[in-house]
């Protein structure tokens, strides 16, 4: 764990003693407990759970819940994710709630007669919906490990909504934007007062529709949302805007429970999600490629490091796009072989060291993946840990709701391989495992990571960012474990992606020395410049000292670590 200086332990010290929640450094510091979340009130709700004597779980379902209120971008009850579940003795399990495929759903739903894809219908479209999971995943997950009565937990976002908050600066950039546009009605007049003005920073913003939409769900749990006045709201939206989820599509929705995919990194226990998630698998293969590397002949943002790290994503993601999809309609995923330290050998072996490697776009690449998406973290005083990400696809989803409810719809069904057998060099992948099915959950790359030492949590983290949340997770975690960077260091630290194809590294600017990029160049790299590459949440847990340490991503700008 990190090392304070004497006159910041101090600091930390009487803080501390004093009962006081700090944030002396850019990280934050809790005995009790901790939740790190993209919206400061959202992280509050689940802390205020904890103190109420609920657990991780609760914190996680409770925040989860706010974070549909204070950041709709993402935070849903009207997409679906992933839950990793480390419980206080040890056991870990995953919850699946990702949406699935419609029952009149089909492989070439969104393709002409000449077999290609109309215009952008499989994103921007009411077919674009996917069966939303989260309501189903979060009340699963609290039932079995919950501490709280459900209506504790939903209750916060309740008032959040019908009371309403300060509307601040990211909501009010999203408003501005969408009360400008006419091709998405429903985001147009999502953000407006009642006088039909766009709510301005520091005024108070209620959501009156929102708010009896999650009472049904406080009422009745799951039924709240799959049966009953919510169901009818969804089934009548569809039916007006040519959408295809129906009641029965409602009603057969379950989320699942699974076991997690594990791996080990020098003494280290790594926890992640299995299909339909890729990020557990490719993750872990890439941490085993990279664990055979002499990491002390390795700095830090060295040319070795990027064409290493660049290298092991290259092969995980071919990998990737060659075998992953919903395990339950792919039961002879090769799982066991692609996270084998032998497999990773192999590839290992095959790196050179002096020249970049070349994707052969005769193989598979990447399917498209949205980016809004949000991940949570929580740690409790017991040592249960949740590591929770969820999503809606783009920005915003579909940019499509029902006024009488409140809430955004996904468009997941853009995760799906749009067109069966089409493999292109910009992306869009057409292999068998992720092709459209009735019921079938679409692949996935969103990574909630804990890693344990031990047998106790040590790393609770995870990320949005779409196709590149795997690597940015990836990354973080090496950071802490190899580079032994705290927490706040490891996720501001310089990130890369490669993805197989396009064959290029997207790197974060301003953090690649230029003789770095050069070097890299000169091996037959091709970088391109990025804002920034994922949000991500982190805890880290020092057992000696037992103390949390939290941090939000900077990039988050609402985001924060709330701990007591």
């Amino acid at each position: 764990m990190m090392i304070l200086n004497y006159r910041a332990t101090f600091t930390l010290f009487i803080l501390l003693f004093l009962g006081i929640n700090t944030s002396v450094f850019s990280q934050t510091y809790a005995r009790n407990g901790m939740v790190v979340s993209d919206s400061e009130i959202a992280s509050q709700v689940g802390v205020d759970i904890l103190k109420k004597g609920g657990n991780a779980i609760d914190a996680a379902a409770a925040t989860a819940f706010a974070l549909q209120v204070t950041h709709p971008t993402a935070g849903n009850i009207g997409g679906g994710g992933f839950i990793v579940f480390m419980k206080s003795d040890g056991n870990v399990t995953t919850f699946d709630f990702r949406e699935k495929a419609p029952l009149a759903a089909s492989p070439d739903m969104y393709l002409d007669e000449n077999g290609e894809v109309i215009g952008n219908i499989n994103h921007l479209s009411s077919k674009a919906i996917g069966v939303p999971g989260t309501v189903a995943g979060l009340y699963k997950a609290q039932q079995k490990y919950g501490k709280l009565d459900w209506k504790e937990i939903v209750q916060p976002a309740i008032d959040l909504a019908k009371d309403g908050f300060e509307f601040n600066w990211s909501l009010y950039f999203s408003g501005r934007y969408f009360s400008a546009q006419e091709t998405f009605p429903f985001m147009k007049n999502y953000f407006l007062n009642a006088s039909g003005e766009l709510i301005q920073p520091g005024e108070t913003w209620k959501q009156p529709e929102l708010a009896t939409t999650l009472t049904y769900i406080r009422e009745n749990g799951r039924d709240g949302f799959y049966k009953g006045p919510v169901a009818d709201g969804i089934v009548e939206f569809m039916k007006e805007n040519e959408g295809i989820v129906t009641h029965e599509d409602l009603l057969k929705y379950e989320a699942i429970e699974r076991n997690p995919m594990h791996g080990t990194y020098k003494g280290y226990d790594v926890y992640s999600m299995p299909p339909p998630s890729s990020g557990g698998v490719a993750m872990i293969e890439m941490l085993n490629m990279v664990e055979l590397a002499d990491a002390e002949t390795i700095p830090f943002n060295s040319t070795n490091y990027v064409h290493l790290v660049a290298e092991a994503m290259r092969r995980a993601y071919a990998d990737r796009a060659e075998h992953m999809g919903d395990i339950d309609f792919n039961p002879d995923l090769p799982l066991d072989h692609l996270i084998s330290k032998e497999h990773a050998q192999n590839l290992f072996n095959s790196i050179d060291w002096q020249k970049a490697s070349v994707s052969d776009s005769s193989k598979f690449s990447q399917l498209y993946d949205g980016e809004s998406t949000t991940h949570l973290s929580v740690l409790d005083k017991d040592g249960n840990a949740v590591s929770l990400t969820y999503t809606l696809e783009f920005g915003y989803g579909s940019r499509m709701g029902s006024e009488k409810l409140g809430f955004i719809f996904n468009n997941e069904m853009g995760d799906f391989n749009p067109q069966p057998g089409v493999t292109k060099r910009n992306g869009q992948i057409g292999s068998d495992p992720n092709q459209i099915a009735p019921e079938k959950r679409m692949l996935s790359s969103m990574t909630p990571t804990i890693v344990a030492k031990d047998g106790k949590p040590y790393l609770v983290i995870g990320s949005p960012g779409g196709r590149t949340i795997i690597n940015t997770v990836f990354q973080t975690v090496l950071a802490v474990l190899e580079y032994n960077m705290r927490i706040d260091r490891a996720i501001s630290a310089l990130k890369i992606h490669h993805q197989w194809l396009p064959d290029r590294i997207l790197y974060e600017e301003n953090t690649l020395s230029p003789d770095t990029r050069i070097a890299l160049e000169a091996m037959g790299h091709t970088l391109v410049p990025v804002s920034n590459l994922g949000v991500l949440m982190g805890i880290t847990y020092d057992p000696e000292q037992q103390l949390m340490t939290g941090a939000a991503d900077a990039s988050s700008g609402e985001g924060a670590a709330v701990g007591y």
